[in-house]
């Protein structure tokens, strides 16, 4: 990744926040050309402006509910860069909370699932064939704890990230031949814009005790992961699920 011909490119939706922020901080320290991908064009310009001073990035606005507008990013980021090695798909939505299945909204049903699982789905239709096409690489999608066990009073978002492991498994066994690896990560608690408007102090006070570590995750630690499942880890691994979760689930 030292020179412009070996420089891999590595796509990552949900750039302008919170886990896809951190982890486009660290592919552009890694030397990788990132695809900075959010629907906030501000804040993903923003953090594109930032990075550009540490390496070479690009940001494209695009929403991952609309399939052609996944469709023409890719084609963007394939024409800018001529290549694609790597996607970090973290773009997701929590939706409501506190609601038991059969007082949840199909309003916030179709949201969800449109971003999380649909959004997932769409990315990789497009990623896949091109990374195909730049001679194999790797996929990382951001699914949850709550998609490893039950997330009451959250049940789209649960069944979301459940979609999403499934969806990486079967992929992986799909296009391993190919090779394409595909893999998920599971994040438990982490210190995020997102997750800090979606609990107040007291829960995120009761999370913490709970916690087998005792605290929140930060961003930095679930973006290495996806980090390391994109650039170091073995050409063998790939259909698995990672935890990341201070120990929660053991």
């Amino acid at each position: 990744m030292t020179t412009e011909s070996q420089r891999r490119v590595v796509m990552v939706t949900g750039a302008g926040s919170g886990i896809g922020r951190a982890a486009v901080e660290r592919f552009v320290r890694r030397g990788y050309a990132t695809a900075l991908v959010d629907v906030n064009e501000e804040a993903v310009r923003d953090a594109a402006a930032e990075l550009k001073l540490r390496g070479e990035c690009t940001f494209f606005r695009c929403d991952v509910t609309d399939d052609a507008a996944v469709q023409e990013t890719v084609a963007r980021i394939l024409d800018w860069y001529g290549r694609l090695d790597a996607a970090f798909n973290a773009a997701g939505i929590d939706g409501e909370h506190g609601k038991a299945t059969a007082d949840s909204s199909l309003a916030n049903w179709n949201r969800v699932i449109a971003v999380n699982l649909t959004g997932t789905w769409s990315c990789m239709r497009y990623e896949i064939p091109a990374i195909i096409e730049s001679g194999g690489g790797s996929i990382v999608n951001c699914a949850s704890v709550a998609g490893l066990r039950a997330a009451p009073t959250v049940s789209a978002y649960a069944a979301s990230k459940h979609g999403v492991i499934g969806l990486s498994r079967t992929a992986a066994r799909e296009y391993a031949e190919l090779g394409v690896r595909i893999n998920a990560i599971c994040p438990g608690t982490v210190d995020t814009p997102m997750f800090r408007r979606a609990f107040s102090a007291e829960t995120v006070r009761e999370l913490v005790a709970a916690n087998p570590v005792g605290r929140l995750a930060a961003a930095e630690e679930i973006a290495a992961t996806a980090v390391w499942l994109c650039d170091d880890a073995p050409g063998f691994l790939t259909g698995e699920t990672i935890a990341v979760d201070g120990g929660l689930g053991a």
